[in-house]
């Protein structure tokens, strides 16, 4: 069951990990349709340079591994009238190769502060905003090598379980309290395109790949939807 067709007009959403083709697509179209869009990467530089021409869209720089950083920004968020009502975490990155044997702990570390720190981070920030919002919404994108893991990218793979999980233990939160309309979701897909790896590669076909700008869709589509449509549901976005 749906709700309004522009359901995130005058809403406040975060997006974390707001440089990336996909943070871009999202920005985008969270900003099309009228929401009050925070947009939040690591670097001042590349905040400006990827999203500065959204004259509505608020550029902020935060370190999300540092959950101090993080509760100050969303402390200075709501000191400025901008509680969030969306939390859409695409911070993340790949590391893989060589086999099980071949999973290394520099990779392991890295994969898991990008991703799953950030996201312990994030949520623990916001999850009172979310929470008591009229339309809440958390976010990430997951992969399908979830359910199909392989040996070379087995600490990809585990750190995204990992993610999934958080993820459902935030939506038992929500579901728990009667009187939330917040969700929590996964969205999954194979793997991410965009104009620029298509231009790069023109013979590629990239089979099963989601566009950033489907991506954005499924990220809109979850705020016209139902609390408990799409409150710990994973999504998938595979084409």
């Amino acid at each position: 069951m749906s709700t309004t067709p522009n359901a995130v007009q005058g809403l406040n959403v975060l997006v974390a990990g707001a440089t990336s083709q996909a943070g871009i697509a999202v920005v985008e179209a969270l900003a099309s349709e009228s929401a009050r869009v925070v947009a939040v990467g690591s670097d001042s530089t590349r905040l400006e340079r990827a999203l500065g021409h959204l004259k509505t869209v608020r550029l902020q720089t935060c370190d999300l591994t540092d959950g101090r950083a993080v509760d100050r920004l969303a402390a200075e968020l709501r000191a400025d009238g901008q509680p969030a009502d969306g939390l859409i975490h695409l911070v993340g990155g790949w590391r893989g190769g060589g086999g099980i044997a071949g999973q290394s702990d520099a990779d392991y570390e890295f994969l898991h502060r990008s991703i799953l720190t950030t996201l312990r981070n994030t949520t623990r920030a916001f999850v009172s905003d979310l929470q008591q919002s009229r339309r809440g919404r958390l976010a990430i994108v997951s992969a399908t090598a979830v359910d199909n893991p392989a040996a070379d990218s087995a600490s990809y793979a585990a750190v995204k379980a990992a993610a999934e999980t958080w993820v459902r233990a935030v939506a038992q939160q929500f579901a728990a309290d009667p009187e939330a309309e917040a969700a929590a979701s996964v969205l999954v897909v194979k793997a991410l395109v965009d104009d620029v790896m298509r231009a790069q590669q023109p013979d590629r076909r990239f089979p099963g790949y989601t566009h950033v700008r489907d991506l954005a869709a499924g990220v809109l589509d979850l705020f016209t939807q139902t609390a408990a449509g799409v409150n710990g549901q994973r999504v998938l976005l595979t084409n």
